[in-house]
């Protein structure tokens, strides 16, 4: 199985969609972790990421490639340990310089200045906000300023999203969909 070439692995990695099975074919040996590390392209986290950052940061180092992100805290209590909060962005944003597309769901501990990190992240195409009560329209703004290939901006229950200068922004120069 070692002389059999990496490009081989690559593409039975491909065909493989679920995380649980890519995990387990990642434990078979440390070339197929690291091949398999590399391909990884998307990651959904969510409550029980103890130390959120420093395990956000770990999993940014492991994925050099990723270019989805999704951070889901529905149904969080205090005893799934502490959400991620603003120096989290600010981490994925310095570790993940393919990311096209970041969700955001219920994530209670970052505001404008962590969306603000997202200004590095020049590839992002996509940003979904659901039920992220910090985040304002002054964070809508620095992101429609700075992520020019933004495209598709989902805005979900956003109860602090009032003032309309970001979406005039967009409107004289960016193209949502």
């Amino acid at each position: 199985m070692e002389d059999l070439p990496e490009e081989l692995f690559a593409e039975f990695l491909k065909r493989i969609t679920r995380t649980s099975d890519l995990n387990s074919v990642s434990l078979v040996s440390k070339r197929l972790y690291k091949i398999e590390a590399d391909q990884r392209g998307a990651i959904h986290v969510g409550c029980g990421l103890f130390s959120a950052t420093e395990a956000l940061a770990s999993l940014c180092t492991r994925f050099p490639n990723l270019c989805k992100v999704e951070i889901d805290y529905s149904g969080w209590t205090a005893g799934h340990g502490n959400q991620l909060e603003n120096q989290g962005i600010s981490v994925l944003s310095s570790h993940c310089p393919s990311l096209t597309s970041l969700g955001l769901s219920f994530c209670s501990y970052i505001d404008d200045s962590g969306l603000g990190y997202l200004a590095c992240c020049k590839k992002l195409a996509s940003l979904r906000l659901a039920s992220t009560p910090n985040i304002t329209s002054r964070g809508l703004l620095t992101v429609a300023v700075h992520c020019k290939c933004l495209s598709a901006l989902h805005i979900i229950d956003c109860h602090k999203v009032g003032s309309k200068d970001w979406l005039e922004y967009l409107g004289s120069v960016g193209s949502l969909e």
